[in-house]
């Protein structure tokens, strides 16, 4: 506004100056001056005329100069305070941001860092309970896998001990073949049933020992022993029927000696050439045992 009010002025000026110039000029060739104090008056005013039209218009362009400062200065100032309250707002928006973000942040971690401890829990539980359950049927395992070595160990342990109890037996029954006395036999057959009682074999050769030394009571309990196990034991059949023979039943004897020659041909023979069965030699059934052929 002010600057359009001094131009507006200006030029209200310049047409007031210039326009009465104009007139006299133009009505001077027309108008005579009587005298020449009218040249000289005239002469005069159009100096201070112009003088101060050039006051005017230095003080004009003076005011005009310090209009524009006044304006630049005003403008730099507004421009300051638009630039400072940019940089107020632009500082309390990015405050504010950052505390958004260090808030939203520090949610987000918490409940971040407790879902991180619950699953940290839970994986940790899960795999405590998945070790437990392998140590479990590991230890399930293990607990069969000792039973088993423990069986299979005893079993390992009685056969290494009945193996060396039949390395002991057959020993004693290398030992029997080689000597020459009925006595002798006897104690050996005896170490053999105090290895093994009830051994069947010792104690139906310890019969036959016995009937060397012709204790045929004790050789008829020994095979009765025998057959109470083994009622099919043709060597015991055939022990008690020389001990029947040699006690005089006769009867007794061949009806033992027929069920030993029928579980083992062999004794046939045997019985034949036996001097316990000498008593029996004349007896009708044992002829056709010992010799059926004959017969």
């Amino acid at each position: 506004m002010s600057l359009l009010f001094l131009l507006l002025r200006t030029l209200l000026l310049t047409a007031f100056l210039v326009i009465p110039s104009l007139a006299m000029s133009e009505e001077q060739p027309a108008v005579t001056q009587p005298n020449s104090e009218k040249k000289l008056e005239g002469v005069l005013e159009r100096p201070l005329m112009e003088r101060y039209v050039l006051d005017e218009l230095k003080a004009l362009r003076i005011e005009q100069q310090d209009l524009e400062r006044r304006m630049v200065i005003e403008i730099t100032d507004r421009e300051l305070a638009v630039a400072d309250k940019s940089m107020n707002y632009a500082n309390v928006t990015v405050t504010y941001f950052f505390y958004f973000i260090a808030g939203a942040a520090s949610l987000f971690a918490f409940v971040g860092w407790q879902s991180l401890r619950e699953l940290r829990d839970n994986t940790k539980k899960a795999a405590d309970q998945q070790l437990q359950s392998i140590a479990d049927q590991y230890e399930k395992k293990f607990q069969r896998l000792e039973q088993d070595l423990k069986r299979k160990t005893r079993i390992i342990a009685q056969n290494n001990k009945e193996i060396e109890t039949i390395n002991e037996i057959h020993n004693l029954w290398l030992r029997s073949q080689g000597l020459q006395t009925p006595e002798q036999k006897i104690e050996v057959y005896d170490d053999i049933l105090k290895i093994r009682p009830g051994d069947l074999e010792a104690l139906t050769y310890k019969a036959d020992a016995v009937m060397e030394i012709r204790e045929y009571h004790w050789a008829l309990s020994l095979c009765n022993r025998v057959l109470e196990l083994d009622s099919s034991n043709a060597h015991a059949l055939y022990q008690r029927a020389c001990a029947y023979a040699c006690l005089g039943s006769e009867e007794l004897a061949i009806n033992d000696l027929e069920q030993a020659v029928s579980g083992s041909a062999s004794l046939r023979e045997l019985a034949a050439e036996d001097p316990d069965f000498e008593s029996l030699h004349g007896n009708e059934r044992f002829e056709i045992l010992i010799d059926p052929n004959d017969s």
